[in-house]
């Protein structure tokens, strides 16, 4: 299979953006965050947009960065963990390219993000209640686009790259 994009879905924590990176070394593709392409436009942090903009505002900037970047080839993007709330994202990533859903537990996600700041909605008091929460809402929207699960749990980047890799190649 000639795959034209890569679009890797999933919550906070599953790995995107380093699974990406390290996808776009060895596919040589190019490869963007979209939480961090929007920072770069702006000049702001994601809980700075929060701030002024509420999650509404940040969700309408997403929109039209992944209205956008699927509109490219060769790419390989990583969306944050809330792209697939918006039906008009989801049609963008499954018509424009292949979905990687990275799929890891909210007590994996917690452990990787525990310490990060720059995750607005887990500046809660339960930040694991949150992540179960967001999961389970977003669950079924992931699956519902995605071309290929990828289980990301206790695996190190390179194992989870490899067994992307394979199952496209394979699927030719």
């Amino acid at each position: 299979m000639q795959i034209k994009n890569l679009f890797l879905i999933g919550p906070m924590g599953a790995g995107k953006t380093t699974v990406g990176r390290q996808l776009s070394e060895l596919l040589r593709m190019d490869f963007i965050d979209t939480d961090h392409e929007i920072q770069q436009r702006t000049g702001v942090d994601i809980p700075t947009i929060f701030e002024f903009e509420g999650e509404e505002g940040f969700r309408n900037r997403e929109q039209n960065v992944i209205n956008e970047l699927t509109q490219r080839e060769g790419v390989i993007v990583a969306t944050g963990g809330g792209a697939v709330l918006r039906e008009v994202n989801r049609q963008h990533l499954s018509s424009r390219g292949y979905v990687i859903y990275l799929h890891c537990t909210p007590e994996q996600q917690y452990e990787r993000t525990y310490r990060d700041r720059n995750r607005p909605l887990l500046q809660t008091d339960d930040p694991l209640a949150k992540l179960s929460a967001l999961l389970e809402l977003r669950e079924p929207l992931y699956r519902q686009i995605a071309d290929l699960v990828i289980v990301t749990e206790g695996r190190n980047t390179q194992s989870v790259v490899r067994e992307i890799v394979k199952k496209i190649e394979s699927s030719d």
